[in-house]
């Protein structure tokens, strides 16, 4: 009888809490039967977010969210799944190209201005805008520019000129100064069919590089921006930074400059984020051209420090060090960076491939980290739940694992027959010890400190090879890299309140007196 009575009054509670908006409805965690600490330590309060120090959530579309069954995921598909995202923090969203394409992943753009049909319509995009905003999610669009498909208008214009004239006259098509055409070729060039003609295209022949140093192309490109801005989209992902001029940074940043220029003539407070794939001494000078951030490309991937230093080829202090010495190289170029950490991407082997015979530890606590640093975080769909996904590109872009087949798109055509290696989403939103779990608990935390987000990393002295530890304003982040229990002496620092954790397991943090104990594969959140 008190067992039933206890669990009416539990009910109440909870039905009371609910009309008042204390709690949202798709909490999953009993903080009172929970054994893992860091939901009942956990009590902490979201701040929104009202600039553009996200949480990102990147989707690759053509494999996200089905929703009229023919295996290609869409728009609405995405629409459908904004309450989960929203549910589980993220408070921006990042979709890999959208426009009309001949391609599944449409980096090779036919029209700049035209939803591709087999993600849907613009209405339907125009719908993801409100949706996203209705609930405080950023939409960011994803710009290609350094080159266009060979069937857009543009370059069809071009070369069918080229094949019926003897001469090359732009004043008679425009559109021959809108790529990079030669008759030397040389790398990276390919020959125009039944012409002494070759065109720029170093990624593949269907997708010829624009020529950017031409003042028409720049037109262009000013009303394709303008366009998408009052559509209302709040920013832009820049693909491939790198090769608007392949091998001349200067010119990049040049363009990237003009480009940053034009879109914050439009949109102020509009934020862009650059893919500049190329190690941190030289991506770090494209701050110079004041986009608002560029893909931390040094802690991603297998190679990065984050993987590094879980898996102990890097110590916990370096690991510290490398955050800080990125911090202040960006800020030489532009002092108001905002760091963009990511983990992985559609271009990247998915991170739970990384760790052999991992229980899930080692791929919550590098997911962790990536959340722990500061600016706008990004994390690429899937990695929420641990999937898995290497080698070939489309290997990479597997489906979404729901563990519904009412949403689950079939893939790219080409990828291989991917194994998971964790629960689908549906079975781990009701398993406390989940990656996913984790992960929602690793962006609550995020959401919940602006310190962590906004200020500057401080390296703190009782950094070790096994802990790493660093400052942020008024906390303190401790990082356990290894597979037991660390100690550490913050008794004479400043920091001297438990406020939150992230544990990979039962076993609990415990301050006592100035001693932190903290387990294997844990992180510590401690304020002043």
């Amino acid at each position: 009888m008190i067992q039933s009575l206890n669990i009416i009054k539990r009910l109440m509670l909870l039905v009371a809490l609910l009309l008042t908006g204390c709690i949202s409805s798709k909490e999953v965690v009993d903080d009172s039967t929970t054994s893992l600490q860091m939901y009942s330590l956990n009590n902490i309060n979201e701040v929104k977010c009202e600039d553009n120090y996200r949480t990102t959530y990147e989707i690759f579309p053509y494999s996200f969210a089905d929703s009229n069954n023919d295996g290609i995921g869409d728009l609405q598909g995405i629409i459908s799944k904004l309450d989960y995202i929203q549910d589980t923090g993220f408070n921006a969203l990042w979709l890999t190209p959208v426009c009309k394409s001949m391609t599944y992943h449409k980096y090779d753009v036919v029209d700049y201005y035209t939803i591709d049909p087999e993600f849907g319509s613009l209405d339907d995009y125009k719908q993801l805008i409100k949706e996203c905003h209705n609930r405080n999610i950023d939409l960011y669009f994803d710009l290609v520019l350094n080159h266009t498909s060979s069937q857009h208008e543009w370059f069809k214009e071009a070369v069918n000129y080229l094949k019926s004239h003897d001469t090359y006259n732009s004043e008679e098509c425009k559109y021959l100064d809108y790529y990079n055409f030669n008759q030397e070729g040389g790398s990276g060039f390919n020959k125009i069919e039944g012409t002494n003609w070759y065109y720029e295209c170093p990624f593949w022949s269907e997708m010829p590089d624009l020529n950017l140093d031409n003042e028409e192309v720049r037109s262009e490109i000013s009303k394709i921006v303008k366009y998408w801005l009052d559509l209302g989209i709040d920013g832009f992902r820049l693909d491939a930074t790198t090769y608007y001029y392949s091998g001349n940074s200067d010119k990049n940043v040049e363009f990237l400059s003009w480009l940053n220029n034009t879109v914050k003539s439009i949109k102020s407070d509009a934020y862009i984020v650059g893919e500049a794939w190329t190690n941190i001494n030289e991506y770090s000078k494209y701050y110079g051209s004041h986009c608002d951030s560029f893909f931390d490309f040094a802690f991603a991937s297998k190679d990065g420090y984050i993987c590094q230093s879980v898996n102990g080829n890097l110590s916990a202090s370096d690991f510290v060090k490398a955050m800080v010495k990125s911090e202040e190289m960006f800020s030489e170029y532009n002092e108001d960076y905002i760091v963009a950490p990511f983990y992985t991407n559609h271009d990247l082997a998915r991170s739970a491939g990384y760790y052999a015979q991992d229980d899930g530890s080692k791929t919550k606590l590098a997911m962790g980290v990536n959340l722990m640093m500061n600016g706008n975080a990004f994390v690429y769909y899937g990695e929420e739940i641990g999937m898995k996904g290497s080698g070939k590109d489309e290997n990479k872009r597997a489906p979404m694992y729901w563990g519904d087949d009412s949403v689950t798109c079939d893939g790219p055509k080409d990828m291989d027959e991917v194994k998971m290696k964790f629960d689908d989403l549906a079975a781990q939103l009701n398993d406390e010890t989940s990656i996913y779990n984790f992960v929602k608990m690793a962006v609550k935390i995020r959401n919940t400190y602006p310190d962590l987000i906004h200020e500057k990393t401080v390296y703190n002295e009782l950094s070790s090879d096994s802990v790493g530890v660093f400052e942020r304003g008024n906390t303190l982040v401790v990082v356990n890299f290894r597979d037991s229990n660390q100690s550490v002496d913050v008794s004479k620092s400043d920091y001297q309140t438990l406020s939150a954790t992230l544990n990979t397991n039962s076993d609990k943090v415990v301050l006592d007196n100035g001693l932190l104990s903290i387990p294997a594969y844990t992180i510590a959140i401690l304020e002043k």
